[in-house]
C-alpha cells in the first residue's frame, strides 16, 4: 500500500496524498457556481466544502491525491475501495478545476494513477461514473476501459438525485497490451 500511495512526480505534474494542509488550496479551486456539482455525488464548495473535505480525509478506504500542475493546485483524484485481497480498486473521486478541463490533463493524471496501480500488482481498476456524466465516460473509454454495465438507482447524490452508475474497468493484461 505504501508504494501505491507514494507521491507521483512527472514532468509538470506532482500528485501527493491529500492532507489537512491542502484544505485551503483545494477550497480555492472549487467554485460554488461550477455546474459540474450537479452531476457529482458530493459538493466540495461553499458551505459544504469543510464537511465534505473532512469526510474525504476520514474515509478509511479512500486515498485522494492533490494534483499540482506546474506547482499550482488544479484538482484531486485517487483510489477508492482498495481491495488488496482481490487485487482490485476503483479510480475516482476526481475533481478538476474548470480552467484545466478539456486540456488533456485529466487523461495524463489517469494514466499515472493506472500505471501506479498496475505496477503495484493490482489486476483490476474500475471506474464508477454517474450515467449523466458523458464527458467522464468518454474519457475512460479513451483510456481503454470496458463498459461493464449500469447499476440502476445506485446512489443518492448531495442534490437528492438518485443516480444510475455506469461501471467501467481496465484489467492488468489489457493495460499491458495497450502499452506494448
Amino acid at each position: 500500500m505504501e508504494d501505491l500511495l507514494a507521491p507521483i512526480d512527472a514532468p509538470g505534474l506532482y500528485l501527493e496524498q491529500l492532507a489537512e494542509h491542502h484544505r485551503e488550496a483545494l477550497r480555492a479551486i472549487c467554485p460554488v457556481d461550477d455546474p459540474v456539482w450537479e452531476i457529482y455525488p458530493n459538493h466540495l464548495a461553499g458551505a459544504d466544502f469543510d464537511p465534505t473535505f473532512d469526510a474525504i480525509l476520514a474515509t478509511p478506504n479512500r486515498h485522494s491525491f492533490l494534483i499540482l500542475a506546474d506547482g499550482e493546485p488544479v484538482g484531486m483524484s485517487g483510489y477508492l475501495n482498495v481491495d488488496a485481497a482481490h487485487n482490485g480498486l476503483e479510480l475516482g473521486g476526481t475533481y478538476m478545476t474548470p480552467s484545466v478541463r478539456g486540456t488533456g490533463l485529466n487523461g495524463r493524471i489517469k494514466l499515472l494513477l493506472l500505471d501506479r496501480a498496475f505496477a503495484c500488482g493490482f489486476t483490476r481498476v474500475q471506474f464508477c461514473i454517474d450515467a449523466r456524466n458523458i464527458r467522464s465516460q468518454r474519457a475512460v473509454e479513451k483510456l481503454g476501459a470496458v463498459r461493464e454495465g449500469v447499476l440502476r438507482k445506485q446512489r443518492i447524490t448531495w442534490t437528492g438525485h438518485v443516480r444510475d452508475t455506469v461501471i467501467y474497468s481496465i484489467l492488468a493484461d489489457e493495460w499491458a497490451a495497450r502499452a506494448a
